[in-house]
């Protein structure tokens, strides 16, 4: 198969293209290399890819209408994975509008590409940060989400219904993917697992939001990775197929316990910085993934000390730790 890969320099993306080239497909990748985070990490991962004869490159932003519509025509992709997206919930507060380029006017380009250059399947990056305010857990995709409290929870929302639209206007089979804290090697530094992990190994402070009363459903990269690529790979009948799925563990994590867990790893106790709430976080998520598991085939299987130690494994090598 032919599989476009936006963000393909990004964690995710890296992953579920190491994944398609190893088994076989042609996969074509769309970077920007933007400086969210430190951008050699990005070029470590490219280097990994590009020497592959099935994994065409090509440097450019989702904003760029133009640029997109030209790989789209040159590359003839029967699939496309939009992983492409400004991240971060609390980045949203000091750069909104990089949320709205990336993420709604992004987003539209693709739907567009997508529309005049006829694919067969689109999968999409959303995020659990859709749930927001719910209150119910675990999340479900049959919950209302109508109370985002992060300008990125609420970019990710508008995705989903931007596709349902272009689903139903010109019959483009659509699935959206709800991510729950991916976390691995080959990482993003500005999640909490990374810095910790760093902060912990040099000797610094690490700051503990919410005092420490948080919960996350870390989801293991390859399980995320097996959840993608199950989505592009699942049967679809119908053109006006569109679907959304969580993609978790199911297991929520308390945050003191994930702390403790990377300082018995790491052999180190962590300095921690008791902090409050920060504006646009929630306290809790948690992933109900019947649905997934049913029409996915998913099936998460990391639990949280076996994927954190993988991840201090390559920080190490990595960094030479």
């Amino acid at each position: 198969m032919r599989i476009l890969i936006t963000g393909a320099a990004g964690f995710i993306g890296f992953h579920t293209a190491l994944f398609l080239l190893n088994r076989g497909d042609t996969v074509i990748g769309i970077d920007n290399h933007n400086n969210y985070y430190d951008p050699t990490l990005k070029e470590a991962r490219l280097s990994r890819l590009k020497n592959n004869d099935n994994y065409n490159f090509h440097r450019i932003d989702i904003i760029d209408k133009e640029a997109i519509n030209h790989v789209f025509e040159s590359e003839s992709p029967d699939y496309v994975i939009h992983l492409a997206a400004q991240a971060g919930v609390r980045y949203s507060l000091e750069n909104p509008y990089a949320y709205i380029d990336s993420n709604v006017i992004g987003f539209m380009n693709i739907l567009e590409a997508c529309r005049y250059y006829p694919i067969r399947h689109l999968v999409y990056a959303s995020s659990s940060s859709v749930y927001g305010a719910n209150e119910k857990i675990p999340f479900s995709v049959e919950d209302k989400v109508e109370k985002p409290v992060s300008l990125y929870g609420a970019t990710k929302a508008s995705n989903e219904l931007m596709s349902y639209s272009y689903n139903h206007l010109y019959k483009i089979p659509m699935t959206g993917l709800r991510f729950f804290t991916v976390y691995g090697p080959w990482g993003r530094p500005d999640m909490a697992y990374f810095k910790f992990t760093k902060n912990i190994i040099n000797g610094d402070s690490i700051d503990v939001f919410n005092n420490g009363n948080h919960a996350r459903d870390f989801t293991y990269i390859d399980d995320i990775v097996a959840g993608v690529v199950s989505s592009v790979d699942r049967h679809i009948d119908d053109k006006n197929d569109c679907k959304i799925y969580n993609l978790g563990n199911n297991k929520p994590v308390e945050l003191m316990q994930f702390i403790q867990t990377l300082e018995n790893i790491i052999g180190k106790k962590a300095k921690l910085n008791m902090l409050p709430m920060q504006n646009g976080d929630v306290e809790k998520t948690y992933a109900d993934i019947i649905v997934s598991m049913n029409e996915l085939n998913y099936s998460p299987n990391t639990n949280i000390e076996k994927g954190l130690a993988r991840f201090v494994e390559w920080f190490r090598d990595y960094y030479k730790d």
